[in-house]
């Protein structure tokens, strides 16, 4: 019988994820794809162990039981206990790193009345009972979660005890604590967590330092992805269907709109400076993605002096069309200012194409020799260093294509689901 292990996404509610990119819970069951988790779900599929993705939705009253369609793995949806929904509802902003932007009066009135939701909140929101009842129910060999810098994970690390299986908590750019109670409590769940999975050199040293985690109990395993998706994609018909010229030079952008968190507003900074040059090349901007911010990029797309920008504001689940997207493109930019292992360059890689990133964690392990890996680091929050690797190879067509081909390469190489799906099975399952 093939190993069964439960996928722990992030969210008290699964909502919080799928909410700010306008999509619900069919949409999660039966489109979407790609990303950290579902790319962990195929990985493990093809080194023969079930991965179920277990989520907590505000949607559900009772346990369901559905199969995800793109990968056919099981997902199952808990509900979130009412005592933490009334919480939950009590406060303006649940997720607000500060209580007083919580909280829905001002002041310390706000600031003392929203310390219990804001606090207590997102520890009720997981169901202990039942999560242990499907655990006991389907023999989970493991138990996975989404960033141990979280209050679910501290409550699986433990459940897992108690259950006597291992807990895995793999890290996906949640390396900040938000409350006073985690600060308080974090420092003793991290010592029951088995291992920690952590692609990042950066916050590998981090957790090293701040909790006194040993080296042995952190393993460097990246996101996987599904190479072979990304290579498919037709150039020629999506520039049809983006009213792009076929001489057009493309710079390529997609994923979660986080204006500064993601960096787009350095990004459209370069932008704006390329414009001031001298036009050498016919230029375009493709910006793929929607979330929290798309108003306020709406705002800036305003500004004449933002030209040639093509923007598709919606979450693309349809991997197909998104291979085509980025085919249809000749360069990558990744400007973020914090991630945790980045899976948007590393599909642009696969499709071939070079990466002008910012070094942020995660990005030194996915471009490891920079340009011999096919791909430009320029520091973090640096505008014009940003501005002048895209000006460069914006104007030099050979080295786009040969950095390209040294994308694909590596990631081949190095992310394949097969090649990681055997490094997460030995970790996951404690088999090495």
């Amino acid at each position: 019988m093939r190993p069964r292990i439960a996928l722990l996404p992030w969210g008290d509610v699964i909502e919080d994820f799928l909410d700010p990119l306008g999509l619900g819970l069919s949409e999660f069951r039966d489109v979407m794809s790609g990303g950290w988790l579902f790319g962990y779900v195929e990985a493990l599929q093809s080194a023969g162990v079930d991965a179920a993705v277990v989520c907590f939705s505000r949607e559900v009253r009772s346990p369901k039981r559905w199969q995800h369609r793109p990968t056919g793995g099981e997902m199952i949806v808990l509900p979130v206990p009412r005592v933490a929904m009334r919480l939950r509802a009590s406060l303006a902003a649940p997720l607000a790193w500060d209580p007083r932007e919580a909280s829905r009066r001002p002041g310390r009135i706000g600031f003392l009345t929203a310390q219990p939701a804001y606090q207590l909140g997102p520890y009720l929101a997981t169901p202990l009972r039942l999560l242990a009842r499907e655990a006991r129910r389907d023999g989970w060999r493991a138990i996975v979660c989404q960033d141990y810098e979280y209050q679910r994970s501290d409550l699986c690390a433990v459940l897992t005890r108690l259950l006597r299986v291992p807990a895995i908590a793999t890290f996906q750019g949640g390396g900040h604590t938000r409350t006073s109670l985690e600060r308080l409590v974090r420092p003793l769940t991290i010592r029951l967590w088995t291992r920690l999975i952590v692609a990042s050199s950066e916050e590998r040293e981090r957790v090293r330092l701040t909790y006194g985690v040993p080296p042995e109990r952190i393993a460097e395993v990246p996101n996987p992805l599904a190479v072979e998706r990304w290579s498919s994609g037709k150039r020629d018909r999506a520039r049809r269907e983006l009213g792009i010229p076929s001489d057009a030079v493309v710079v390529a952008w997609h994923g979660r709109l986080d204006l500064h968190g993601k960096g787009l507003d350095l990004l459209l900074a370069a932008w704006r400076a390329l414009g001031d040059g001298p036009e050498t090349v016919d230029r375009r901007l493709l910006l793929v993605g929607t979330g929290p911010d798309a108003p306020l990029l709406q705002a800036e797309l305003e500004d004449p002096a933002l030209e040639h920008i093509v923007w598709i504001n919606e979450y693309v689940m349809d991997k197909p069309r998104l291979a085509d997207l980025l085919a249809a493109s000749d360069l990558y930019a990744f400007p973020s200012r914090h991630e945790g292992f980045p899976v948007a360059p590393l599909e642009a890689m696969a499709a071939g194409l070079p990466v002008v990133a910012s070094d942020t964690a995660g990005v030194p392990e996915l471009l490891p020799g920079g340009r011999r890996s096919g791909g430009v680091i320029v520091p973090v929050n640096d505008g014009p260093a940003l501005t002048a690797a895209i000006a460069e190879l914006l104007s030099q067509p050979d080295e786009r294509k040969r950095l390209g081909g040294l994308a694909r390469q590596r990631a081949i190489e190095g992310f394949s689901s097969q090649a990681i799906g055997q490094r997460l099975r030995r970790v996951i399952l404690q088999e090495e």
